[in-house]
């Protein structure tokens, strides 16, 4: 016997198959967190640029810089060793993490309002300050910001380095200001002439000089406004809140340990460099 269904009873089966079929289909993952990287048995992504001694890549890869050795020191603390590296331009850390082409991102990034509002930051990991890198003896000694307004100089940095920003809080002009994509461009161009300083954290600064061969010389950080001293952290996606709290308190036991201290020796990163008590809450809404 053929049973004939109308039209009604044909859009009721067919509504039931297709709920049936989309119970059988893989349920993806929710905002692709970490957690869930870690329950697929996926590794965790570490993005990070080249910035010596921050975090850099080395042979294949390798995480290097005291950023890195540090985030990789509390990551294997909580358990996590399976790392993937993932190399990219300075500029493009915040936007892949946000896209999701990495998990974690390290690099020596202040914290600062206007990052915060994109990422969230792990408490901090270390206080620096910032300087310039010019010519061997400083020939027109330029030490500050207000030192580049006055002498109406040229200052280069980084696309997405703080100085820029801080170069605009200090009322230096726009015209005085030239952005290149990193430090090998900031170099080049104080080496060249074409600027007569190069706005940077100290201890890239320090590297520059040292790799230029004496062609260049790092100011004194504390020449600039104390404003400008800021701290760093680990950033994460604003889904991976849960993560980031174990995160904080594997590195509430970690920094400033013994253990930390001797992972990051190599790379120039001491005592004088810890953090202390100050909260990124804080830091966010200060800096």
């Amino acid at each position: 016997m053929t049973i004939k269904r109308g039209k009604k009873w044909t859009r009721i089966f067919s509504a039931i198959s297709l709920v049936m079929i989309l119970a059988w289909l893989p349920c993806p993952s929710h905002a692709d967190s970490i957690f869930d990287r870690i329950n697929d048995g996926e590794s965790i992504r570490l993005g990070f640029a080249h910035e010596i001694p921050w975090a850099y890549p080395g042979d294949n890869q390798t995480p290097l810089g005291f950023v890195n050795a540090i985030t990789l020191g509390i990551l294997e603390s909580m358990g996590y060793t399976d790392i993937e590296p993932v190399v990219t331009e300075w500029g493009g850390l915040i936007p892949g993490l946000k896209a999701n082409r990495f998990d974690i991102i390290t690099g020596g990034m202040y914290i600062t309002q206007s990052r915060c509002e994109n990422v969230n930051f792990s408490e901090p990991i270390g206080v620096f300050g910032e300087c310039f890198i010019v010519q061997k003896g400083n020939p027109k000694g330029l030490h500050s910001y207000q030192d580049i307004k006055e002498k109406n100089a040229i200052l280069v940095s980084g696309a997405g380095y703080t100085t820029i920003e801080n170069a605009k809080k200090e009322d230096v002009p726009e015209g005085n200001l030239m952005v290149v994509p990193g430090n090998t461009e900031i170099l080049a161009a104080v080496k060249s002439g074409r600027a007569d300083a190069g706005g940077l954290t100290y201890f890239s600064a320090l590297h520059l000089s040292r790799e230029s061969g004496g062609a260049v010389e790092a100011t004194d950080p504390r020449k600039n406004p104390e404003w400008t001293f800021n701290w760093v952290g680990i950033g994460f996606r604003k889904t991976d809140t849960e993560f980031m709290k174990a995160f904080n308190k594997a590195l509430k036991d970690y920094i400033g340990s013994e253990e930390m201290l001797k992972a990051v020796e190599q790379y120039g990163y001491t005592e004088s460099q810890l953090p202390g008590d100050i909260a990124t809450s804080w830091v966010c809404e200060n800096r």
